[in-house]
């Protein structure tokens, strides 16, 4: 019996523009992530590919694509109070993104995800990790409320990559 374990590499793509406040969310959790990878991973860890993905757009597309399993961090219209986060998996991304959109990015995300359907390409897992926003006028750092989730947003990406992880390893 082999004792090695499926490894399952998860594209975490920080999107936004982070010259519009709590916009640029996406772009700061992934750096935090960054961050928290630099400083030493902890032992069981996934194995995270960070992407900027910016205001995103189709030069994007070959990430995704390549990607057995993705997580999206973007600013997102849920109808709460700044700085909550919520977890939308596989199709219930593709309802979110089809409501009322509050940023140019959130229609590209949408049109990303068609793009890789479209070419039968799409990552088997997906999730979108979703933090209300509170204002999106310029400034270069988010609003006190949405700052203040990037450590709840952050371990929401861990966590699902390893339940991501544990579901691979099951399988294999």
């Amino acid at each position: 019996m082999d004792n090695t374990t499926a490894q399952l590499k998860v594209l975490v793509m920080g999107v936004g523009n982070t010259l519009l406040q709590d916009d640029g969310i996406g772009v700061h959790v992934t750096e935090s992530l960054r961050s928290e990878a630099h400083a030493g991973r902890v032992v069981g860890d996934p194995d995270l590919e960070l992407v900027d993905g910016g205001t995103i757009g189709l030069s994007l597309l070959p990430d995704l694509e390549d990607a057995a399993a993705v997580i999206i961090v973007d600013a997102s219209e849920i109808g709460e109070q700044p700085g909550t986060v919520r977890i939308f998996r596989d199709r219930e991304i593709d309802q979110q993104l089809s409501g009322k959109q509050r940023t140019v990015h959130e229609v590209a995300l949408a049109d990303l995800f068609a793009a890789a359907a479209i070419r039968g390409r799409s990552p088997a897992r997906r999730a979108l990790i979703a933090i209300q926003p509170g204002c999106t006028d310029w400034g270069l750092e988010p609003t006190p409320d949405v700052l203040a989730a990037i450590p709840g947003a952050c371990a929401a990406v861990t966590n699902l990559a390893r339940q991501w992880q544990l579901e691979v390893s099951a399988d294999a």
